[in-house]
């Protein structure tokens, strides 16, 4: 039971026993000594009063605080027009600066939350600069915050890449330039070569693309170049290249050519094995040791690649093995770019819901889409020939186009599986014309995409990764993870009890680079990005970071709204002046012989006052 319930019975039970206790003695006195009944009712209140007032020195109503305005100076924060009300508390954190860099009479703090401690009644925040890192967000929660920023610094604004990219696979880095009208954005690949290379749009936002080689750890470049070639922006795109999914493929094709040769070249280079067998006629055929053609051999498989020879020569048998596959997940990739008879038309249509129609003659044209790097001229590609097939089907997705958007590859799923149907049949021309890469995003975009589904691994560690000397924060981890720096020094998470089931912990890294986590068997890469190398995205982030927090849209941010005034104890000597003065009366009152029935001595109590005998504690 709380204080405050306790002292309101006791007072409660103290005014009750003295009431009945009194009336009890005034029932007693015979009438014509009884005093009067406003005598009567005025000792009664005022017991009651003295009681209220007792209680209110004992806690006193609470009265508000004096509530001002803290402004915070962070990064940055001279930029930003001085603007205030006189007599505002201004503090500086570390990241303000020193020296004239900060306002004069600005209180330096080491952090937020000591400031705060300083000034507990402080309600409303005014952050400047460039806004609060994670150190000091946490105490700003539950205050009214506003937020002025300084204006971000030219170049890299935004930049978003994938972590980790399997080998040979094709990835997209976007990004967003800041005060550059006339920026190109550059892609570069760890040899320093450009592999992409786009205008920002109207939203000065870019997207480039590029493709991985070898496993293991990489650094891409991007480069913001203004309107005269020169470089403004700089940084880093820092890449875990891991091993290429091991796809078990086969390819039957029913007489060798060079889109075959070139396609097995490319695997090999990406690390693929493929299972490859070329007929020669005559029930000859060159490549793998021929094995079975059932259900249990295809289920061994990710993706098959049949060309049109041998898709026809497939048996209804064979078929039927086939299409069981797929629906139980094996992807299939038809290279059909020879004519069609009525009954393979009729075998499309009714066993993979795919129409095939005659688009005119063959003719020759170039690729386009997103596989082609946008820093490439339309011209600078080789032609490549499109078949006069046209592939349609009411679920049908494309996968390549041409530069004038008619689909070279589409895809469907059909059952737990895909089937991918391509025209090309000389897409080898691009590594003759030195485009090898774009050769190999063709073929890896298409493996990856319709090779059967692998089972999702387990859930990998979730990882803020922030520049040195401020806080990581990485979620999803044991007890006793680990992280090693790239100086070689061990670091020991401890995780947050706060943080509950997601099991979170805060890291500072000392230094840039490459951070290794282990957790048991479990091991990830982290990169911390030199916050010098790009000062526009540190500075990008900490906006944003701010702005959620003035919008209570951080995690866990659901005080502000509960939150009332600040308030305080009152003053305890008025209440018990009014008690004490109350207290003389009362005395006063009892022992005059003010309302008293005329003629008769005696008190309120019955007694008679001038009775020696009478106790008066």
């Amino acid at each position: 039971m709380n204080p405050y319930a306790i002292v309101v019975g006791l007072l409660a039970l103290a005014v009750a026993f003295g009431s009945v206790r009194a009336l009890w003695r005034q029932w007693r006195l015979p009438t014509t000594e009884r005093p009067r009944a406003w005598r009567v009712a005025v000792l009664l209140l005022a017991q009651v009063a003295s009681a209220a007032l007792l209680y209110f020195t004992l806690f006193p109503p609470p009265q508000p605080r004096e509530t001002g305005t803290l402004v915070v100076l962070t990064a940055r924060a001279s930029e930003v027009t001085r603007e205030g009300v006189p007599g505002e508390r201004v503090v500086a954190l570390p990241e303000a600066g020193t020296g004239t860099d900060i306002r004069p009479g600005a209180e330096r703090f080491p952090d937020l939350a000591g400031a705060l401690r300083r000034y507990p009644a402080t309600r409303h925040i005014r952050v400047v600069g460039v806004g609060l890192v994670a150190r000091d967000r946490e105490a700003a929660r539950g205050r009214s915050i506003e937020f002025r920023p300084a204006p971000l610094p030219p170049g890299l604004a935004e930049l978003q890449a994938p972590a980790r990219v399997p080998a040979g696979r094709r990835f997209t880095v976007t990004g967003r330039a800041m005060q550059l009208p006339e920026a190109t954005a550059e892609l570069l690949d760890p040899a320093g070569r450009r592999v992409d290379r786009v205008a920002p749009d109207d939203e000065r936002r870019f997207e480039l693309h590029a493709s991985t080689r070898n496993a293991g750890l990489v650094s891409y470049r991007i480069q913001l170049r203004d309107a005269r070639g020169e470089v403004i922006a700089d940084a880093t795109v820092p890449l875990e290249v891991t091993p290429a999914r091991e796809l078990q493929v086969r390819v039957l094709a029913g007489a060798p050519n060079p889109e075959l040769k070139f396609l097995r070249r490319w695997a090999l280079d990406a690390g693929l094995e493929l299972d490859t067998r070329i007929s020669l006629g005559a029930g000859m055929q060159i490549g793998s040791a021929p094995t079975g053609f059932d259900a249990a051999a295809l289920d061994e498989l990710d993706l098959l690649v049949l060309d049109d020879r041998s898709w026809r020569a497939l048996g209804s048998g064979q078929r039927a093995a086939l299409d069981g596959a797929i629906e139980r997940g094996l992807g299939l990739l038809l290279r059909l770019s020879g004519p069609l008879t009525g009954a393979d038309r009729q075998r499309l249509q009714a066993a993979y819901g795919i129409t095939a129609a005659t688009g005119g003659t063959a003719r020759q044209t170039r690729l386009g889409g997103d596989l082609v790097a946008a820093g490439d001229a339309a011209d600078a590609l080789p032609t490549i020939t499109d078949s006069a097939l046209r592939f349609t089907t009411a679920d049908a997705i494309t996968l390549l186009a041409d530069a004038t958007g008619t689909p070279l590859t589409i895809w469907r799923a059909h059952g737990r599986g895909r089937i991918g149907v391509t025209t090309l049949s000389d897409s080898y021309r691009l590594v003759l014309a030195g485009h090898d890469d774009l050769h190999g995003d063709v073929w890896s975009e298409a493996f990856t995409t319709l090779a059967r589904s692998q089972a999702a691994t387990g859930p990998r560690i979730a990882i803020d990764a922030a520049a040195p000397h401020q806080r990581s924060v990485i979620c999803g981890i044991g007890d006793g993870a680990k992280i090693l720096s790239p100086d070689g020094t061990s670091v020991t998470l401890h995780v947050d009890p706060a943080s509950g089931a997601s099991r979170c912990a805060g890291f500072w890294a000392t230094t840039a680079g490459w951070h290794q986590l282990r957790d048991g068997k479990r091991s990830q890469l982290m990169h911390v990005r030199d916050i010098t190398e790009a000062p526009g995205l540190a500075a990008e982030s900490l906006h944003a970071a701010t702005r959620a927090l003035v919008a209570g849209e951080l995690p866990g941010d659901d005080t502000a709204s509960d939150s009332g005034p600040p308030t305080r104890p009152g003053p305890r000597w008025p209440w018990f002046a009014a008690w004490l003065l109350l207290g003389v009366a009362t005395w006063w009152l009892e022992r005059s012989r003010v309302g008293l029935q005329h003629g008769t001595g005696a008190s309120a109590d019955g007694l008679d006052p001038d009775d020696p005998s009478r106790n008066h504690s």
